[in-house]
């Protein structure tokens, strides 16, 4: 592992979400800016994917109770996604017509050169003061990098270069010249104004030990896979030790889960609809994205990669989303979360099988009863406190 120079400090503001998330946990959705949805099933969903309907559905989302939206970033088809918008012109679109939510943008190194996205990602926070967020995806999608003439490394090797990627991204924001000489990158004195007004928040995602380390080196958020409370726990448990092993304030390191959302008025309709889009897997589509990322899990030296234990069932959400177990009534879910929360996870990541009303429906009848449950945890603690 090379050694590099010490992160530069930022002194900029942190977004009021960043600074809350120890203390509430927040929300964030998918943008549905693929077709197909967020499950890759053939059981019939209003959920849309074209800029007007996500218009629509981020200013829902900021009038609901959800502070982010990620936009994905894919190039070629896969899990049934056979159209595509780009993500940072759809996220720059999002930003323009909403006055509150917060948009992150998926990028892959190797397909985007870090001074670029720190440009575009300075940009984009001074136009929406302050509500551009980053998403740092090392990528699994080897076709994606191929067929584009590019290389594709080894699973260690993408990590590497996705931490050289952040360390630019932060030395461009908050350095007068910024130099950088890694192995994949060197940056040779580069200015940049202007700089961004606010902290960009960095997001990455990943579960293997490479994507845990990484974070806690240079990450602001680690985006996790669905997974079990101990799933969840090993790999916080995991960043956070790396942090304090190279000298950072765990603190400044907050934890994302992704969960596909099934609220119903009973638990029996929401077990009963997730059986529905399992029966209805679109199996050829789930198949082939199966053998895309099968890799991604196994080719790590200890095999706990994304993906790397994902049943057919699992693969149907194609982030492990039903692992997480946000599937019952809006008290079960709420319960769930706050389970979530005192895991560890500061951010709740949601997809949903109709945005045209659950996403709306989330925001109304979950996050309330969310927020009066992590009053309640506060009381008992403040109680417990005094004596």
């Amino acid at each position: 592992m090379p050694t590099y120079p010490q992160l530069p400090q930022s002194t900029l503001p942190q977004a009021d979400w960043f600074a809350r998330s120890h203390d509430e946990v927040q929300f964030a959705y998918w943008v549905p800016n693929v077709s197909g949805g967020l499950v890759v099933t053939k059981l019939p969903m209003q959920t849309r994917w074209d800029h007007r309907a996500n218009v629509e559905y981020a200013r829902i989302a900021e009038d609901n109770g959800f502070v982010a939206a990620l936009a994905q970033t894919r190039w070629f088809a896969s899990y049934g996604a056979d159209h595509q918008h780009e993500a940072f012109t759809l996220a720059a679109h999002l930003l323009s017509k909403t006055e509150k939510l917060h948009v992150i943008t998926a990028s892959h190194p190797g397909l985007w050169h870090p001074a670029i996205v720190a440009k575009l990602q300075a940009t984009m926070d001074v136009i929406s003061e302050g509500r551009s967020c980053i998403n740092v995806v090392s990528g699994w999608f080897k076709q994606e990098f191929t067929g584009f003439g590019l290389p594709w490394l080894e699973h260690a090797e993408r990590y590497r270069r996705s931490e050289e990627f952040i360390r630019i991204l932060k030395g461009m924001w908050n350095e007068p010249e910024h130099m950088f000489y890694g192995d994949f990158y060197q940056i040779n004195g580069a200015p940049m104004m202007p700089k961004p007004p606010h902290q960009v928040p960095v997001f990455q995602g990943g579960n293997s030990k490479d994507a845990r380390l990484m974070a806690g080196r240079v990450s602001d958020v680690l985006f996790m896979n669905g997974n079990s409370n101990a799933g969840f726990s090993e790999i916080i448990d995991d960043a956070r030790a790396e942090a304090r092993r190279v000298g950072r304030d765990e603190r400044e390191l907050r934890f994302g889960a992704n969960a596909f959302a099934i609220v119903r008025d009973s638990e029996e309709e929401a077990v009963e609809t997730l059986r529905a889009i399992i029966e209805n897997a679109d199996v050829e589509a789930v198949k082939g994205f199966g053998e895309a990322v099968k890799q991604a899990g196994q080719s790590t030296h200890d095999k706990k990669g994304m993906w790397a234990d994902s049943s057919f069932e699992d693969l149907v959400q194609y982030n492990d989303g039903f692992k997480t177990g946000l599937i019952g009534t809006p008290e079960q879910v709420a319960d769930r979360i706050v389970e979530l929360k005192q895991v560890g996870v500061d951010m709740i990541l949601c997809g949903f099988l109709n945005y045209d009303w659950e996403l709306e429906q989330f925001g109304r009848r979950v996050i309330p009863l969310v927020r009066e449950r992590e009053r309640e945890l506060e009381s008992r603690r403040l109680t417990a406190v005094g004596g």
